[in-house]
């Protein structure tokens, strides 16, 4: 058991940035108090140079404490510069850096539950005193050393080789270690590779595991090949994140270039070659070829004044590079690129996580850092175990909205991690047409993609639709219309059991989506009213706050409902509820008929449902804070540990939930409606993908418990 750990490469290149985002993913399921160090960095990278001159810091820490938002600056997350500590070293200083690297080390680890520290990159000229140096660091820190090496194009004797002198060498000084991973292995090898690493380690009890290389965690984005090239960006700034997956040197005849070209590909290419770049900007744009990367063009020489007017009339042109070596020179330095992670790159970010995840023996990973102590529901736990459940049972989400780049997006991300199936509604070469000029890494086979007028069942639909309410005036004409608006048709699949639950609102408003589904999927029995809830994401503990969404000012009977419903769905979530009727006084003292009505509803719901801890009314800090909590309402249950806050009005609880929002960071997921016999969610028109992920996420883990499927108490 350990609240540290030391990756330690067993040479350069091993792949650290992958492994410590999935570290730090783990952790923060259990605590948010985590920071991350480096002992020795080289200092500014040169990918960060060229495109942003603030962005001149180690690549791995301005990634980790970037994207994982953690609580530490820049100086507080390295001890020392490579350059400073050669220079102490040269005046026989070297006590002066340990104590440094130590002493800052020791700030960061007193701040919060666990300090991953990651060695140095061995991109110096003497590595043995590199290694050394790392020993000496790991023994001091006194923390387990995880050794990562790295099996690309090698031989499992190759790959072995450093690992095991490695181990051999960090036990020598007296160092303990927690396991060896083995990076980038071809993917016909691991097995091979897993089965080496227990014959030689597996009587040691170490985490043992084998990652496989993924090509598109190996691929350079456009950005990184201007960076490291130091290249000229001439055109197509805003698409430097292209990812480049293959590459080709254009030298003969356009139409025998043309054959050669793959998705994703880099075109490497003289300067003066117009009848290249003309014909592969057409290529990109055209259905008949797969769409490109980028053009990368070579000799210093740019294109002529008749091509670039042609480029500048592209409104948004492919990036196209230039460097002034020559074509050879330049391939041969294109294969040299290596792919940098970006804390914005979120697609290779959650590619790297998921490998960690599905490839390391998180079971035994777990154990090591069991001495990390959990502090409630992290929100990364939550949405952890959101996706686990919902990736559990798969569920059917259709989502109407197909023409919408973050629906896409977000569609693209589902699909790859395996959360759901899902059905687009929308014409397909509509939707392919969006894919393209957003770039959208959603293949379409994958995914059932249907426009109303076009499916076999949308007389079905429009006949049930008529049966439903015809009592309303409606005439199979009226249903035939109605059922070709693609709300209505979403919703009617969730209906009629085609899928099994909707998400919408992105474009649409939240009347336009819940419409539907208020007039035909109902209420389920026993419940009158729908309302919402929205998980409240804090910093070391997540909250459920209902209803900030739906209705403006319910009745006692209705809060009851309410507060029930919440309690529920906080509950399938994996929230313990404990809920919380909130209102201006606490307890007996206050009178009013506001105050009445939480009253009142506070013993509907306990009559309706004695299994549940509930209390009201009660102040909010009197419901979350346990000092204020025993003050206000000695020997509650409920007071200063309530889970699920449940507000007097919509006034109340869309201007709470938002303030807390706003002013402490917390990420607030929903509106999540409830009630419905089954699920219908909306979105936000301001949502991001990763809403609408977590948002479809729920919409399933909902599926899984209608219709009529028990709730547990």
């Amino acid at each position: 058991m350990t609240n540290s750990l030391f990756i330690s490469t067993a040479e350069a290149g091993s792949g650290k940035a992958l492994v410590s985002l999935g570290i730090i993913e783990l952790l923060l399921r259990r605590t948010t108090r985590v920071h991350f160090f480096r002992p020795l960095i080289q200092g500014p990278g040169p990918a960060a140079a060229v495109i942003a001159p603030e962005h001149e810091q180690d690549e791995d820490i301005h990634l980790i404490v970037n994207h994982f938002e953690l609580k530490q600056t820049y100086e507080e997350s390295f001890g020392l510069r490579s350059r400073e500590a050669q220079d102490l070293i040269a005046q026989h200083r070297t006590d002066d850096v340990i104590d440094t690297i130590i002493r800052k080390y020791k700030a960061l680890e007193s701040r919060g539950d666990f300090l991953l520290c990651e060695g140095s990159d061995y991109l110096a000229e003497n590595l043995a005193f590199e290694f050394s140096f790392n020993q000496e660091i790991a023994k001091n820190l006194g923390a387990p050393v995880l050794i990562l090496g790295t099996a690309h194009d090698r031989s499992v004797a190759e790959a072995l080789g450093p690992v095991e002198m490695a181990v051999e060498a960090y036990q020598e000084v007296g160092c303990d270690i927690a396991g060896i991973i083995l990076n980038n292995a071809a993917p016909d090898a691991v097995n091979e590779l897993k089965e080496e690493l227990f014959r030689h380690f597996g009587m040691r009890g170490l985490l043992l595991s084998v990652i496989p290389r993924h090509p598109r965690l190996a691929s350079p984005r456009m950005r990184d090949i201007a960076a490291q090239l130091q290249a000229q960006v001439l055109y197509g700034h805003r698409r430097l994140k292209n990812l480049a997956t293959k590459r080709i040197v254009a030298a003969m005849q356009l139409q025998n270039c043309l054959d050669w070209v793959e998705p994703d590909c880099l075109v490497i290419t003289p300067g003066d070659r117009g009848d290249i770049i003309a014909g592969m900007l057409q290529a990109h744009q055209s259905s008949s070829y797969p769409p490109l990367a980028g053009i990368l063009l070579s000799t210093g020489m740019q294109p002529e004044p008749a091509i670039a007017r042609l480029i500048e009339g592209i409104p948004d042109p492919l990036p196209i590079l230039s460097v002034k070596t020559d074509t050879f020179t330049t391939a041969a330095q294109v294969n040299e690129v290596h792919s940098t992670l970006w804390p914005d790159d979120r697609e290779k970010i959650d590619l790297s996580i998921q490998m960690f995840d599905q490839h390391v023996d998180l079971q035994r990973l777990d154990q090591q850092i069991s001495a990390v102590r959990v502090r409630g529901m992290t929100p990364k736990m939550f949405t952890y175990n959101l996706m686990e459940r919902a990736k559990s049972q798969l569920q059917h989400i259709v989502l109407p909205e197909a023409y919408d780049p973050r629906i896409l997006k977000a569609a693209a991300m589902l699909l790859d991690r395996g959360i759901v199936k899902l059905t687009l509604l929308g014409h397909r070469h509509d939707v392919q047409r969006v894919i393209e000029k957003y770039q959208v890494r959603l293949d379409l086979d994958q995914v059932n993609v249907v426009h109303p007028s076009e499916s076999p069942a949308l007389q079905d639909y429009a006949q049930t639709f008529f049966e439903l309410r015809q009592h309303k005036g409606v005439t199979l004409d009226n249903a035939l219309d109605v059922m070709m608006d693609v709300s209505y048709f979403g919703t009617m699949m969730v209906y009629k059991g085609d899928a099994d639950g909707m998400v919408s609102g992105a474009v649409h408003t939240t009347q336009h989506t819940i419409r539907p589904a208020l007039q035909f999927v109902k209420t389920q029995p026993g419940v009158s009213v729908v309302s919402s809830v929205f998980f409240m994401c804090l910093e070391q503990r997540v909250l459920v706050y209902g209803d900030c969404a739906i209705n403006p000012n319910p009745t006692a009977e209705q809060l009851a409902e309410i507060a029930i419903s919440s309690a529920d769905t906080a509950r399938i979530f994996g929230v313990d509820p404990k809920v919380a009727l909130l209102s201006y006084s606490s307890g007996e003292s206050g009178k009013g008929e506001e105050v009445e009505k939480v009253r009142a509803a506070t013993k509907l719901a306990r009559d309706r449902r004695p299994d549940l801890l509930l209390e009201g009314p009660i102040q909010y800090d009197a419901a979350v804070d346990l000092e204020v909590g025993a003050q206000k309402m000695k020997g509650s249950a409920v007071a200063g540990k309530a889970t699920v806050l449940i507000f007097p009005d919509l006034n109340t609880g869309n201007n709470t939930y938002k303030a807390v929002q706003r002013e402490t960071g917390a990420i607030a997921i929903g509106p999540v409606l409830q009630g419905l016999r089954k699920p219908v969610n909306d979105l936000s028109r301001g949502c991001t993908v990763e809403d609408i992920v977590n948002t479809v996420a729920i919409t399933a883990v909902q599926a899984q418990t209608a219709p009529g499927a028990a709730i547990p108490h």
